[in-house]
């Protein structure tokens, strides 16, 4: 069985008098620790279906399934559990929280998923994270004192946190100089490799699809 099943997916936006339909029926299947690049044009609906998969938008037809278990259907406070648990978000803009410090803004998921682990555990977990993207020395910095590709590792260490199975990218090379992008995804795909965790990307960047074990182009 494969690890994620996405069926028949459709979404569409009621736009002033009308509706403007995004996605038409989408379908696939990927395996677990498998690599997957979602390309396409602006606005044909890459970062809509990476939502969709990630329980943040809900499909107006079809459904998603994680494992046999279809995710869409679940209640929404399960949804968000299920959310915490085993899914960790890589996002173009950072989505770093500002009054909070390195080290704080990896731990944040342990808020919203509490586990049997302590609080030392935890943070001795994320700062095990920080050193493997190589962020171990900025702990106590905050997020405005840090170039766009710190920035970035941070949030890629936020995102495993929790050790999830899956994690969903959204243009994570969008905001950074390509040589930065690069020693980024090094340490993505590394880990990513390393942890067997299933990897779903939206990008308009080639070098990082063609690095993925597959594609799908979005029309």
């Amino acid at each position: 069985m494969s690890f994620l099943q996405a069926k028949d997916i459709k979404k569409s936006y009621h736009i002033g008098k009308k509706d403007l339909d995004i996605l038409q029926g989408i379908s696939f299947e990927i395996d677990k620790g498998t690599s997957l690049a979602i390309t396409g044009a602006s606005g044909v609906g890459k970062s809509t279906l990476l939502n969709i998969l990630g329980l943040l938008d809900k499909p107006d037809e079809g459904f998603v399934a994680i494992d046999g278990v279809n995710i869409t259907q679940m209640p929404k406070s399960r949804q968000t559990k299920f959310r915490a648990a085993e899914i960790g978000f890589v996002f173009q803009s950072f989505q770093l929280f500002q009054e909070m410090n390195v080290l704080e803004n990896v731990l944040l998921p342990t808020f919203a998923m509490p586990t049997s682990k302590s609080g030392r555990e935890n943070r001795e977990r994320a700062e095990r994270l920080l050193r493997s993207v190589e962020m171990g020395h900025r702990l106590d910095h905050k997020p405005v004192e840090l170039s766009g590709g710190e920035q970035q590792r941070v949030a890629l260490a936020r995102a495993l946190m929790n050790s999830p199975a899956m994690i969903l990218a959204d243009e994570p090379t969008g905001n950074i100089d390509e040589e930065t992008g690069n020693h980024i995804l090094d340490m993505l795909f590394n880990l990513v490799k390393e942890l067997e965790i299933t990897f779903i990307c939206v990008t308009h960047d080639k070098s990082l699809a063609a690095r993925c074990d597959r594609q799908i182009n979005l029309q």
